[in-house]
């Protein structure tokens, strides 16, 4: 998978990050696997008032904030401590994953922008919901100063310190659709790293390239390691007093780099590069599979990856069988089996396995300011093909599907589909 030109990369740094910039914040708890299944209650009595009135936590500690600017110490010990407070929330150990989105508070600027945001969330409530995640879409631009690109840090620092039992936490820019409704993160190769991102280790350490790596979609423990790496990340940000400096040493770092302006992909690329960088041993640079892909070499090949898919499943009638949505975790372990037995379970450019990510860096779809370098129609129609392709296999436990990759419309399925044809 080869990284993005400088030249198509550089709009899309100087752009509004999609999602970066957020507001009132929703929290969608959908089921997860560290939900409460207890149900709410009308009221409040006094038993539930003595709970709530348990052992101190942190959360009483007027030292620990929220914000960015607040630095906490102690937070492995902090958290731990709650979660054994709170053990019917610790449920799933290292697989507790939050996955954090947004957009902006305003309308947005495109005329088809609102709707293309609405279709771009319930794309990662659709994911979420089928996979076990939770999900907190915010829109609020929660520190002024850092906005653009730089504003998903404090949002995701504040996740960290408002969901203490979510072992990682997720971030995806918003213009970024989940393609692969089957796959889910394999955390067990990252069990010694804190810090995943999209990248190619010989470009960041070899070519010294800016674009060596992509910061809109990025996992994160939650832990002190990355407080503090959140911290050092942030302070080559806009809320610096040095960050025209930052600028000035990013462009001078990266021959690449033709914009005079820290942003925090450079920012990252520059952390990892440093003698004894106290960063890089914990941070996975992931390019085995699409943990954020470029959408204009996937957009083109979703068609044929679906003509695969369903003559894989001509060839397995299990796979074909209807079932229940909440039955999805088994269908996808089967498929991802089949696809181990076609040949055809390599991610990638030159493999078939759907996409996992698919991130329209660059296309802007709230403002529409997008990338020189991108046609309105390649964007436009790359964004409805990638969400028409991730919403039919959603669709399919429901008996449809779209009528065309560029269709609103949606078709019934017959029965034995893709065996049999409508």
């Amino acid at each position: 998978m080869p990284p993005r030109t400088s030249r198509a990369r550089l709009a899309d740094a100087a752009l509004f990050t999609a999602g970066a910039v957020l507001g009132s914040v929703l929290l969608l708890t959908l089921a997860s696997p560290f939900s409460s299944s207890s149900s709410p209650s009308s009221g409040v009595g006094s038993g539930e008032v003595d709970r709530l009135g348990g052992g101190r936590t942190f959360y009483d500690d007027p030292g620990v904030a929220y914000t960015i600017d607040r630095p906490i110490v102690g937070w492995d010990e902090k958290r731990a401590e709650w979660l054994r407070a709170h053990p019917e929330l610790a449920g799933g150990g290292g697989e507790r994953v939050l996955m954090v989105s947004g957009s902006q508070p305003e309308p947005c600027g495109s005329p088809a922008g609102d709707s293309l945001l609405t279709r771009l969330l319930k794309n990662k409530l659709d994911y979420c919901r089928l996979n076990g995640v939770q999900l907190l879409y915010n829109t609020a631009l929660l520190r002024p100063s850092m906005d653009r690109y730089w504003a998903k840090i404090p949002v995701v620092r504040a996740a960290m310190v408002a969901h203490p039992e979510a072992e990682w936490v997720w971030w995806v820019d918003s213009d970024a659709v989940l393609t692969d409704m089957d796959f889910r993160l394999p955390l067990s190769r990252y069990r010694d790293h804190n810090f995943v991102a999209h990248g190619w280790p010989h470009l960041v350490y070899e070519s010294r390239s800016w674009t060596s790596l992509n910061a809109g979609v990025f996992l994160i423990r939650n832990c002190q390691w990355s407080l503090d790496f959140m911290d050092a990340w942030a302070a080559m940000g806009p809320d610096s007093p040095e960050y025209q400096h930052w600028g000035a040493v990013l462009t001078s770092t990266f021959k690449d780099k033709v914009f005079n302006e820290s942003d925090d992909q450079s920012a990252l690329v520059y952390m990892l590069l440093q003698s004894g960088s106290p960063w890089r041993d914990k941070v996975y640079l992931e390019s085995d599979y699409y943990f954020e892909g470029y959408w204009l070499e996937i957009a083109g090949r979703l068609g044929n990856i679906t003509e695969r898919y369903e003559a894989m499943e001509r060839g397995a009638a299990p796979l074909r069988r209807r079932h229940a949505e909440a039955e999805h975790a088994a269908y996808a372990a089967a498929r991802d089996a089949a696809l181990a037995g076609a040949g055809l379970a390599e991610s990638g450019v030159s493999g078939w396995r759907r996409p996992f990510v698919t991130h329209f860096t660059g296309c802007q779809p709230c403002s529409g300011h997008r990338n020189e370098h991108y046609t309105g129609k390649s964007c436009d129609e790359g964004i409805r093909r990638a969400l028409s392709f991730a919403d039919d296999q959603v669709l399919r436990a429901y008996g449809f599907r779209h009528a065309g990759p560029l269709s609103d419309a949606v078709s019934p399925l017959p029965f034995d589909h893709p065996t049999q044809t409508a």
